[in-house]
């Protein structure tokens, strides 16, 4: 089997973000989505056959999640594609082996996503995760998979490094959990319950459940090869046992890295064109057109195309972002201009994402001159005239992507590590700098 790796070169260390002087008006293509690659990995690896995802993504976080699958004994080759960013997938699914270390680097896919599947492994599963990417909440998780039967050893630390001591097989049933901290638990849960004895009956317990586009991603990427999966009620899971169809499938383009190259069009006044935007999707950034309107922008689909143009002025406003949290940075970056301060709700959760990225965005900009506070569940931004100086990535692709979108506007902004953006983007400088083809001062 062919282990060859597309290796995209992303940019490394500080970057001055560009500044331009004229309108952007640009046309651009984003590589495939980030969620959907990772959750189709998944489910090809416990397939009833071969499959092939077109047009993946290739970036750090679906890296891991590749050399995870491989590791537990499934097949993973690269294999030539049409795609303008590196080879499609061919997984071919295999019984599951343990003896086995994975390291989830900083992918929070891949630490929730993994550890069910590795308690069907026929050996131990250690999991464990760069440094910087310990503190991520997995005390649900291990919790959950206590009481579906599973042994999890993580010296009472309720975090990660730990270990799954995988016996074959995981009998399934009722389980409860509190996924208010993310997603991601109630996701890799139903991801891996086709393979338990008796299906899976999920209940949420906690009094918020944050992105659940995401889930319903899942959901749907599930339905899509064959598995029933019920709704009874709101935070209720029905999955019943079964085998997934190996079937090829096409990702589609990454819709929320998508946001700070539509967001250049409303900092410069000009206008943006994404490709293959998909008529529908449950990838949380198919609610960017509705967003940037009401802050103020124009949209319009052509051809399977959204453009996204610039209005007379960005509008400061009170948003929920609870069901597409990971637009917050981009959001931030806005209301950095904005007519008005902007309230931005629903979002406590992403204090444990790569970083605190609450006070990530509020340092950052108080940095710059900006005024920003912090609330319960959210943050409040008032814009102010903002200076050039250090824009801090805190390990975060989506926080150095805004700071280079704060860039346009701000002369002097240097981004400290551009190279974050390589979790799920790694083509970013590239991409970017091509999209101000023209209009860079």
């Amino acid at each position: 089997m062919s282990t060859q790796r597309y290796s995209p070169a992303p940019a490394r260390g500080a970057y001055l973000a560009p500044d331009v002087a004229l309108p952007v008006h640009a046309s651009v293509t984003i590589p495939g989505s980030k969620s959907l690659t990772n959750r189709e990995l998944m489910i090809a690896a416990i397939a009833d056959g071969p499959g092939r995802l077109l047009r993946p993504l290739h970036s750090d976080d679906s890296r891991r999640m590749v050399d995870a699958l491989r590791s537990l004994g499934v097949g993973v080759e690269e294999v030539p594609s049409d795609g303008e960013f590196g080879p499609d997938l061919l997984v071919t699914p295999a019984p599951l082996t343990g003896g086995i270390t994975i390291d989830c680097g900083q992918a929070g896919t891949v630490m929730r996503f993994i550890a069910p599947l590795a308690g069907i492994a026929d050996k131990d599963v250690h999991l464990t995760a760069d440094e910087n990417a310990l503190h991520r909440p997995m005390g649900a998780m291990i919790s959950a998979l206590r009481d579906l039967g599973i042994d999890v050893d993580d010296s009472g630390t309720w975090s990660l490094p730990f270990t799954v001591r995988g016996h074959g097989r995981i009998r399934g049933g009722r389980v409860e959990i509190d996924a208010s901290g993310s997603s991601q638990f109630i996701s890799g849960l139903l991801l891996a319950a086709p393979k338990f004895d008796v299906g899976l009956h999920l209940v949420h317990t906690g009094s918020t459940l944050p992105s659940v586009p995401h889930i319903d991603m899942t959901i749907e990427c599930l339905s899509r090869r064959g598995i029933r999966i019920e709704r009874p009620a709101v935070g209720e899971w029905l999955v019943e046992a079964g085998t997934p169809r190996g079937k090829d499938v096409a990702i589609e383009p990454d819709l929320s890295n998508a946001a700070p190259f539509l967001a250049a069009a409303m900092i410069t006044g000009g206008d943006v064109t994404v490709s293959d935007w998909p008529l529908h999707s449950t990838q949380p950034g198919a609610l960017l057109p509705d967003i940037l309107h009401a802050l103020g922008a124009h949209s319009s689909r052509h051809s399977g195309a959204l453009t996204v143009r610039a209005g007379d002025r960005i509008r400061g406003l009170e948003l929920d972002l609870s069901a597409a949290s990971e637009l917050t940075p981009t959001i931030v970056g806005l209301a950095a201009f904005a007519d008005a301060p902007t309230t931005i709700r629903g979002v406590g959760h992403i204090r444990t994402h790569e970083t605190d990225r609450i006070a990530a965005l509020i340092g950052n900009l108080r940095e710059l001159g900006g005024e920003a506070e912090e609330l319960p569940d959210g943050l409040r931004i008032i814009p102010r005239p903002l200076h050039g100086g250090t824009w801090r990535a805190h390990h975060d692709h989506r926080i150095a992507t805004t700071g280079a979108l704060i860039g346009l506007r701000v002369p002097g902004v240097e981004i400290d590590d551009i190279g974050t953006t390589a979790k799920t983007l790694p083509e970013f400088t590239l991409l970017w700098e091509r999209m101000l083809k023209g209009a860079i001062a």
